[in-house]
């Protein structure tokens, strides 16, 4: 893959109080990711966009939860989320981005 389809599979940073923890404890982040990215598309991805190196990659699929939207039922999308670890040395600061 290029780099243009590379971009593509990371959507964001999932920034909060846990994973601010577990960044900060076992050097891994969380990336909210396209849906059919695969865990090599992923670590690919991480290396490439910021210069670091990904040690391993564990994915999650999660489901929409069901809302009601006035009288109607709905439900948000399912979506993808990625734990990257770093090798030792390396981090990300969310400063920056």
């Amino acid at each position: 893959m290029n780099e243009y389809d590379l971009a593509g599979i990371l959507l964001a940073p999932l920034v909060s109080e846990k994973s601010v923890l577990i960044g900060e404890k076992e050097n891994r982040y969380i990336f909210k990711v396209h849906k059919r990215a695969t865990k090599l598309q992923i670590k690919r991805a991480v290396e490439s966009m910021l210069n670091v190196e990904v040690e391993a990659v564990q994915t999650l699929n999660l489901k929409g939860k069901s809302k009601r939207f006035g009288r109607t039922m709905g439900k948000r999308p399912d979506w993808k989320k990625a734990y990257v670890k770093l090798k030792p040395g390396h981090e990300i600061d969310f400063s920056l981005l």
